[in-house]
């Protein structure tokens, strides 16, 4: 039987902020619980992050009404710092984000392995998302 390759998506940003504040934020549970929703509707009241290769992470996400949530986590394989991490998730698709260095700004790009239970476009949306929200909490704070 023939593995299909998952569907490759990515999101990115350019965040106004060093890459050692960009770095912080990305991976700092007191922050992670700030930005990591794809809508005002939802929020990460948790967050658990042991940044180190082999290292596992896990951020509770919920609707902020309560009529769902769930745990999203994984295992670090990559942890470059400043410069790259990547992580298999729980479920087994991979994701990979490169963090490059540009002076007084640090642009964010973030790979990840699409599901098939969601149209990709849905996927992608929700991501960039999450992506701004992150790029508006760290130069807002």
């Amino acid at each position: 039987m023939e593995m299909s390759q998952p569907t490759k998506v990515t999101v990115q940003a350019v965040i106004q902020a060093p890459v050692e504040k960009v770095w912080r934020y990305w991976n700092e549970p007191e922050h992670i619980t700030k930005w990591n929703q794809a809508s005002e509707d939802w929020h990460a009241p948790k967050s658990e992050n042991d940044l180190r290769v082999g290292g596992k992470f896990s951020t509770q996400m919920e609707a902020k009404d309560g009529s769902m949530g769930f745990d999203f986590g994984g295992v670090y394989d990559v942890v470059n710092l400043h410069e790259a991490i990547g992580y298999t998730m729980d479920d087994g698709r991979r994701v990979d984000i490169a963090f490059v260095d540009q002076g007084n700004e640090t642009k964010v790009i973030e790979t990840f392995d699409a599901e098939s239970t969601q149209p990709v476009e849905f996927q992608q949306a929700g991501w960039q998302a999450i992506m701004d929200n992150f790029k508006a909490y760290t130069e807002q704070n």
